[in-house]
């Protein structure tokens, strides 16, 4: 029987969120460790809580970086990016 078991490729040793890991097979048939990243959320509007629609769903340096450009954390609109298009209505 095969051995299955695998160590972390990091120093990070513990079962956290951040380090959650998924098993992967490498073309050398070899089992090897991959990484998940955290799952991002979509910004969500100011007044109502609704999700944002237009609008990426970014982790927060993401959105901070300039990798990820202006067209995908706003919409072209008043208050693009922080309101909803019901709310903007309202107001």
């Amino acid at each position: 029987m095969k051995d299955t078991r695998l160590a972390f490729r990091r120093r990070h040793s513990y079962n956290t969120k951040s380090n959650k890991t998924r098993v992967v097979k490498t073309p050398g048939g070899k089992l090897a460790l991959l990484y998940v990243k955290k799952q991002a959320n979509v910004s969500k509007c100011g007044d109502c809580g609704e999700k944002l629609r237009g609008v990426k769903a970014l982790r927060p340096m993401q959105k901070k970086k300039s990798i990820s450009t202006k067209r995908l954390k706003h919409v072209s609109r008043a208050y693009g990016g922080a309101r909803g298009g019901k709310c903007v209505r309202q107001r």
